[in-house]
Parts: structure tokens; sequence; C-alpha cells
């Protein structure tokens, strides 16, 4: 499947991308604070920066439950949890950096896939958030 039909697919029923943003961040919330948390010392990220780093995702559960139950500005509040997610991966960047000689391969293979991710998603909510918003 292309990218511009995921878009396309994503227009029909935008707020399923609340709760797609939502699931990810739940299950970001999790991993980061359990399993990541239990095996520190594989991962290399000391468990402070991964508690803070779960507390973030929490909020954007919060965010999206309400965006789902809501009627109006959808395009608006999607281009908001994509800006609010773009934000998250820069500052998992720069924590992960700042340990940068304690993560292991593991730590940083974990990062970079959850921040491609999240990075797909965003561009998805961004450009979906557009046309709504011209529309």
């Amino acid at each position: 499947m292309k990218f511009e039909d995921l878009i396309t697919k994503a227009e029909l029923n935008p707020k399923k991308l609340f709760l797609i943003d939502g699931f990810g961040a739940i299950i970001s919330a999790f991993i980061l604070s359990v399993v990541l948390v239990k095996l520190e010392e594989l991962f290399g990220i000391p468990s402070h920066a991964l508690y803070l780093l779960a507390t973030i995702p929490v909020f954007f559960v919060i965010y999206d439950v309400y965006c789902y139950n809501k009627h109006l500005k959808i395009g608006l509040l999607l281009q908001r949890i994509a800006v609010l997610n773009i934000v998250y991966c820069c500052i998992s960047i720069g924590l992960v950096s700042y340990y940068f000689n304690t993560i292991t391969i593991l730590g940083w293979a974990y990062v970079i896939v959850e921040i491609i991710l999240i990075s797909f998603l965003a561009m998805i909510e961004l450009r979906v958030g557009r046309k709504i918003i011209m529309y």
C-alpha cells in the first residue's frame, strides 16, 4: 500500500487516527515503564529516564480520548497531536543522547524504531489534518 493510499483511507475516518495514536501511546508507556525498566541493564537507559519518557505518552492517551469524542476541528486536533508526537521524538533523542555512554545497541534500536513509527504516524496525522482543514 502506498503512502498516498494510507492518507486517502485515513481521510475517510480521521478520528481513527486518534485511536491508533492512543493505542500506540499505551504500548509505548507500558514498554518504557515496565519492560525496559525490568531490562535496564540490557538497554542501558536508566529507569528514571524511562519513567520520564513513559509519562509523556500517558498525557497523549488523555488527549487522544478527548479528541476522539470531539466533533469539531478534527483537522486542527490531528495537527496538534502530530506536533506533540514530533516533540516527543525530539525529547527521546535528546534523552538517550544524554545517556550516550550507557545506552546499548538494543537501547538505540528500540528508540530508533519507536521514532520511525511515531514519525510515520505524525506525517499521516499532519497530512490528513491539513486536508480536513482545507475542505
